[in-house]
């Protein structure tokens, strides 16, 4: 079982904002959701929401629309906010009207990422110091002369960031993880961090019919201590934990 010796206060209530751009991911969104649906006949005052950059239509990838049910005007109250990734985190990585509602966010509320998302908040410098990790397997374009591993780009564009080959690496209120399919464990794992036990997790896990996939992805986290020191000479975070 993934171990950690904080994040173990119940959150009643459990908000999750998932903010979606043009060109997201749509598994990188929607297993993060799908994860907390199914939570939600265990725990029905877990909430999970679409915010957009506007209240209006908002086309995914492949063509898959969804219709956010907040604006980042509206600023609703949240305790996690989730960054998808795909092609479409290129321009949000420079989106300053995010970059301002993510620095508006209480310190309280966590910041996730599946994939690329973890660019945006690397463009930001919030995970200077962290560890972090993103998609480590790379598309024909990215596999090309023409390209990088999203991993490798994340090292480019982050360079005071520990990359972490881990599926999630938990870094405090900073949770990445990698691959697409990664949204799953991190779906998971931000039910931990909400205060539900290994039952509930187990049980959501069983109800999904994801029991071979959590056998094998289930201790694949790694759990950082951030480093606080303002030096700017020192920023390798501290590893608390690491399951094989």
């Amino acid at each position: 079982m993934p171990r950690s010796a904080t994040h173990t206060t119940h959150i009643p209530g459990f908000r999750l904002g998932i903010y979606v751009f043009r060109d997201a991911e749509v598994l990188d969104y929607a297993a993060v959701a799908g994860v907390l649906s199914v939570a939600r006949r265990i725990d029905p005052e877990i909430d999970v929401f679409l915010i957009g950059e506007v209240l209006r239509p908002v086309s995914t990838q492949a063509g898959i629309s969804v219709l956010p049910s907040y604006a980042l005007s509206d600023a609703p109250a949240i305790d996690a906010l989730l960054l998808p990734g795909g092609p479409g985190a290129r321009p949000e990585m420079h989106n300053r009207k995010l970059h301002d509602y993510i620095r508006s966010l209480p310190p309280s509320c966590l910041l996730a990422s599946v994939g690329t998302g973890a660019w945006i908040y690397g463009r930001m410098g919030l995970l200077d110091g962290l560890s972090a990790t993103s998609r480590k397997e790379a598309d024909r374009l990215e596999a090309s002369h023409m390209g990088k591993t999203p991993i490798d780009r994340l090292a480019e564009i982050a360079p005071r960031c520990r990359v972490s080959r881990a599926r999630v690496v938990d870094a405090g209120r900073l949770i990445t993880s990698s691959g697409i399919s990664s949204g799953v464990e991190l779906g998971l794992h931000l039910l931990r961090r909400a205060g539900h036990d290994e039952r509930v997790i187990e049980e959501v896990v069983r109800v999904m019919e994801y029991q071979r996939g959590y056998a094998v992805y289930r201790d694949d986290i790694e759990f950082i201590t951030p480093i606080s020191e303002p030096d700017a000479s020192v920023h390798a975070p501290a590893i608390q934990s690491v399951p094989a």
